[in-house]
Formats: structure tokens, sequence, C-alpha cells
């Protein structure tokens, strides 16, 4: 089942690529940008994530928390985190395998990683905007900026 627009935030405790627990729920009274992607050290997938980096998390307003997650090993996210100097976290759904994707409605079962999902979330926990792309395309991320001075902070 999908979360849609309006939805309360399902919430998960994941660990980051430093091995740190993080909880959906400790992030109250901040807003969330929620990025699922399939997978670390693909090509699409660097070019959203350096976007993040270059284009969006210092511009971002000061209560935006930026957090994305695939299946991939907190050892993954940590290789690619220092390779490319990502500081924003990078979630590890490993195991249960998707368990978050599919809480979301985002986890493709026959490819076994999440597809390209974008959740905004407010400080209340609820999914005020979200995307959903095939795996092969990019999302813009000069979206989130347009969105997020739409939802209150």
């Amino acid at each position: 089942m999908a979360v849609e627009v309006g939805d309360k935030a399902p919430d998960f405790e994941l660990q980051d690529q430093h091995g740190v627990p993080l909880r959906l729920a400790d992030l109250r009274g901040r807003r969330v940008v929620l990025v699922f992607y399939p997978l670390a050290f693909s090509g699409v997938c660097h070019g959203e994530l350096s976007a993040l980096r270059d284009d969006f998390v210092g511009s971002a307003p000061k209560d935006v928390h930026v957090l994305t997650v695939s299946v991939d090993s907190v050892f993954a996210h940590r290789a690619w985190a220092d390779q490319e100097g990502f500081s924003f976290p990078l979630l590890s759904d490993f195991w249960p395998h998707g368990e978050v994707a599919r809480a979301y409605g985002v986890f493709d079962d026959e490819r076994g990683v999440a597809v390209r999902g974008t959740f905004v979330i407010d400080g209340e926990g609820v999914v005020r905007w979200k995307a959903v792309n095939p795996i092969p395309s990019a999302r813009d991320i000069t979206e989130y900026h347009r969105v997020l001075a739409t939802i209150p902070q």
C-alpha cells in the first residue's frame, strides 16, 4: 500500500553510513525530505545524490532534514559517502530487506530495490508532497525548493 499525500508518514529506524540509528519520529518539528534510491555507486543515483549535495542541502531552509534510503548495507553507504563527500544521512534499508521502502510503497519486488520515491514530510509527520519516478528516471531536485516554500515551518 502506497503512502499518499495527507497520510501520516510511517515511522522507521535505520542506521546511517556511520552505523548510527536514526528514527523519523525523532525529527518531529522539522520538515524532512525523504529520498529513496535504488543503489549506491550507480550512475543515476550518483547524479541525484550529487545534486542533493551540491544544489540542495546548502540552500535548504535550516529546519529541513534530508534523509536518503536504499537497500545497500551500512558499509556500502560509508564507502560511497566517503568517496563522494555526502554528509547527509544515507540510511540502510538492508534488513529486513526493503522494509521501509515497502512501507512507503516504493519497493520494486522484481528487482529487489527501491524505485525513486521522494516524500516531503511536515513537522507533524504528515506527507505533504510525493513524487515517484521509475528506476531509470532521475528526479528534478529544484522541485523540492518549490514544494518546501508551500509547507509552513
